[in-house]
């Protein structure tokens, strides 16, 4: 019975010194569309290994995180390591994230954070613990960065340079839809208000409809008020988005609200969203629309 994996399924495997990035390098990935798991024991490779299998083509992209964190189970890495290397479906490369002593001792101390190998001594002692231990581990690497002299967006870039298949950083614009009677959205980078906007609300015939109804995004649209709003905001995106898209930023999520979130909102949202697709992957989402509908685009 074919489980319908193939020799195209890719597995990054992050390890190396703790306070070198390798929460940069799994978040990446995952915005690469990597599955993820952050401290797999490597005695679960095996299982691990299984669920891929039964998972056929699902799990194609596969990102661990292997570090002394589980270091009673590091002694069956390289273990794990030589059996990947005999299956014939999956592809395994060794990411290995290093920093010099100096760098890492004053990460430890910005995030006033214990060493994992030496919790009630000094840094330093716990470091040079730790690169004894992975010496080996680092010379089967394939790729070895050293963060030393990197912020975290020239290493979120240098990854997803490196594993992104297009080679282009993956970034969605999300316009969405409020009513602020309702709460501002938590997951909002910027929000524009336009409860300034003449209201269809107050006009009886298009108080049931929606900014989805073309008459009440006519209406809308049609004041100067909101040709002036929308030719002042897509200046400012424009100008905006390609400064997010290059800091590394996986996704912008724009909110425009409105009192209910039915009408003006839902219309302007529509408008920025379509304005932007032609050069952005592009969602529009209307939270608090009646009969919460979605469009994506």
């Amino acid at each position: 019975m074919s489980t319908g994996t193939t020799n195209d399924t890719q597995m990054v495997i992050i390890t190396g010194m703790s306070g070198a990035g390798k929460t940069v390098a799994i978040q990446s990935l995952e915005d690469l569309g990597f599955f993820c798991v952050d401290n797999l024991p490597p005695t679960l490779m095996p299982k691990f290994l299984e669920l891929m299998k039964e998972s056929g083509n699902k799990m194609n992209k596969v990102a661990l995180v292997m570090d002394l964190r589980g270091r009673e189970f590091f002694d069956h890495l390289f273990r794990a390591l030589d059996d990947l290397a005999e299956t014939s479906w999956v592809t395994p490369q060794i990411l290995f994230l290093d920093a010099d002593d100096p760098t890492l001792v004053r990460r430890y101390k910005e995030t006033r954070r214990v060493h994992p190998l030496a919790p009630s001594g000094l840094p330093l002692e716990g470091i040079k613990l730790e690169r004894e231990l992975l010496e080996d581990l680092k010379g089967r690497a394939q790729l070895i960065y050293n963060t030393s002299e990197m912020k975290p967006r020239e290493l979120r870039e240098k990854i997803l340079t490196e594993f992104s298949k297009n080679k282009e950083t993956i970034f969605t614009v999300n316009v969405m839809s409020f009513g602020f009677k309702h709460g501002i959205p938590i997951d909002a980078d910027l929000v524009f208000d336009v409860r300034f906007l003449p209201n269809p609300h107050y006009i009886d015939h298009m108080r049931p409809m929606t900014g989805l109804d073309d008459e009440v995004s006519k209406y809308v649209l049609k004041w100067s008020e909101t040709q002036k709003f929308l030719e002042k905001v897509t200046e400012l995106l424009c100008f905006m988005l390609p400064h997010y898209k290059r800091e590394g930023k996986a996704q912008l999520v724009i909110a425009v609200g409105c009192t209910g979130g039915q009408h003006r909102s839902v219309a302007l949202a529509e408008y920025l969203g379509h304005f932007f697709e032609k050069d952005y992957q592009t969602c529009i989402t209307h939270r608090d629309i009646q009969g919460r509908k979605d469009k994506t685009t």
